[in-house]
């Protein structure tokens, strides 16, 4: 499976933004979803995902209530939408997919088998 991110840019805070992630070589309903992001210096950490199996959900605290991750399976793409940036939220993003994975490891990014490329948010002050 192959995946890949864009709708990144440069945004001024407050603003929104959503990120698309195509998903080719499989149905992107049979796959744990996710959103990763990695600031400078900073290691990867989960943003949001949507567990393969019921859809149900999971956001990191500091974006729960801006940020909504959903997906198209007609379309085969995971979206993230973002709302109310901050500056604090420019990072490169990265989605991810795992078929396998459990859901107690579901914000763990070793825990994903497959990436995308990565795009870059920045967000002004």
């Amino acid at each position: 499976v192959q995946l890949q991110a864009y709708g990144g840019g440069l945004v001024q805070a407050g603003g929104s933004l959503r990120l698309s992630c195509v998903v080719s070589g499989s149905t992107v309903s049979s796959y744990t979803t996710a959103w990763f992001r990695q600031a400078p210096g900073e290691e990867r950490e989960f943003v949001a995902a949507i567990f393969r199996s019921h859809g149900r959900t999971y956001y990191a605290d500091s974006v729960k209530g801006r940020f909504t991750i959903s997906r198209d399976n007609a379309k085969n793409t995971l979206y993230l939408q973002m709302s109310r940036l901050e500056p604090e939220d420019t990072a490169v993003y990265y989605c991810a997919a795992d078929q396998s994975l459990i859901l107690s490891s579901i914000r763990s990014p070793s825990a994903y088998d497959y990436w995308g490329q990565g795009t870059l948010v920045t967000v002004s002050s």
